[in-house]
């Protein structure tokens, strides 16, 4: 197993329950752990923590993995919070803005997915549409709670995406925010059927790629955690 890719998965800090306890607890869905495990890499949970220089970490690790999750805090790309935008969770905002910033550096192979988009896109000074359906005029990208909903992208040929999912595909979405302004230097490679935008690279990375749907959630498809990792197994040039 050692000599596997190790791959970071930043992780949740909420409430949670198990046998007689209820307590304050670092998680994550094990579907990122199973996706991450059949795709060839070792994962690596990063439950949020005081930041400090997260560079020796991100030494030791092959990729990053940014999980969904909560509202970013408005207040990271200098907004206003929606009234329909979540509590900020300024432990895990830290953290992963710290993370993200330190994997760009280091040239770090890095996969974000829905929340992790959004944290990659404010890392480099976008953006976000903090209650999508206000944009789109309905809830089509998060049509009841806790329930996946699978819709149509259109994804861009020329692009590190398109070479690994085509000009198209089938993807399960739950989210009510969404990039706006990208962040410098990103590109959109992936839109729904309404020109949300559901997918971003970073051209000239070796991996730099955020997906706002949720490829963890989807086993029949493994093509993108199975690319990413494939992508930490190459030396670099």
């Amino acid at each position: 197993m050692t000599d596997r890719p190790l791959v970071g998965i930043t992780s949740y800090l909420e409430d949670a329950a198990w046998g007689v306890w209820q307590q304050p607890a670092a998680l994550v869905p094990q579907l990122y752990v199973d996706a991450v495990t059949a795709a060839g890499g070792v994962p690596v949970l990063l439950p949020p923590q005081p930041v400090g220089r997260p560079e020796r970490l991100l030494a030791r690790l092959d990729g990053l993995v940014l999980a969904g999750g909560p509202d970013v805090d408005p207040a990271r790309y200098h907004q206003q919070p929606h009234p329909r935008t979540g509590a900020p969770r300024p432990g895990r905002d830290d953290w992963e803005l710290a993370l993200t910033r330190g994997a760009l550096e280091l040239d770090l192979p890095l996969l974000g997915v829905c929340r992790g988009l959004q944290i990659l896109n404010t890392v480099l000074g976008g953006t976000l549409v903090q209650h999508l359906p206000e944009r789109t005029g309905d809830d089509s990208h998060q049509e009841a709670p806790a329930v996946f909903h699978r819709r149509p992208v259109t994804v861009e040929p020329d692009s590190g995406l398109g070479r690994i999912l085509g000009i198209g595909a089938e993807v399960l979405c739950y989210h009510h925010q969404a990039a706006d302004t990208l962040g410098t230097g990103l590109r959109p490679v992936a839109w729904s059927t309404d020109g949300t935008v559901e997918a971003v690279e970073l051209p000239g990375a070796r991996f730099a790629l955020g997906v706002q749907w949720h490829p963890e959630a989807d086993p029949a498809d493994p093509r993108l955690f199975t690319a990413f990792v494939r992508a930490l197994e190459e030396i670099p040039a």
